[in-house]
């Protein structure tokens, strides 16, 4: 299928959602977050988002963003978004990357580094260590300004000392360091490092960046235009 401007979904609610399942890995992710379980058989989409009281509509684009390198919703498509379940979706990513994904990352990253020397360890525990913190920092920011914002306009009409363009403008961006750190484990990680190890580790930092990418694109195309379009009362 062709997707010229957003307008068509890849996926329909009338599909098995097996069978979207298993199209796409990444996809896999996307049920966990919006509280969709497995053990679903022949059931459709739609079938599985309605038991789970989550939008098929909001389900089908985020799948779409995961599935489509660059894919911009049109206007027609945002219209059908849930603004509640895509705050539901980014939230639960915040609690899978900063509770299960780094400490993962962190592991694994302790057991590469277990034949370095000092200076190696710190240097790879330094570009961690500020990486963890300033990806806190940008989840904080959305937690405790961007969401509970949100949530307020959804129930009483916002708040006059703020707006989604704000978050727009001070939208940070979480990839260098993280691009930093995954060169220096890449190139420069010394000769008695296991390589089965270092694969290990790039791979987790490889999803993670992929994934992250698809997040800010979520936050940036269909999050803050969705809230544009409430706060202009469209």
């Amino acid at each position: 299928m062709t997707i010229k401007n957003g307008s068509v979904l890849r996926y329909s609610s009338s599909m098995k959602m097996a069978e979207l399942m298993e199209g796409n890995s990444l996809l896999l992710g996307v049920l966990q977050r919006l509280g969709l379980g497995f053990g679903f058989g022949e059931e459709t989409v739609e079938e599985v988002c309605e038991k789970a009281g989550v939008s098929a509509d909001t389900f089908l684009l985020i799948c779409n963003v995961y599935t489509i390198d660059g894919y911009m919703p049109s206007h027609e498509v945002l219209r059908k978004v849930s603004i509640k379940d895509i705050v539901k979706y980014l939230h639960q990513s915040h609690d899978y990357y900063t509770g299960e994904v780094l400490t993962e990352l962190e592991e694994a990253i302790g057991k590469m580094i277990e034949p370095c020397d000092a200076a190696h360890k710190k240097i790879i525990r330094g570009f961690f260590a500020a990486y963890k913190e300033e990806l806190a920092k940008h989840f904080q920011y959305e937690e405790t300004v961007v969401f509970p914002y949100v949530a307020t306009l959804l129930q009483r009409g916002g708040d006059k000392n703020f707006s989604i363009e704000q978050f727009e403008e001070n939208h940070s961006n979480i990839d260098e360091k993280l691009g930093d750190l995954i060169n220096i484990v890449m190139k420069y990680m010394p000769a008695e490092c296991n390589n089965l190890t270092i694969s290990n580790v790039l791979l987790k930092l490889f999803l993670l960046r992929t994934d992250l990418e698809k997040h800010t694109s979520i936050e940036d195309n269909i999050l803050v235009p969705a809230v544009n379009k409430l706060e202009r009362h469209e």
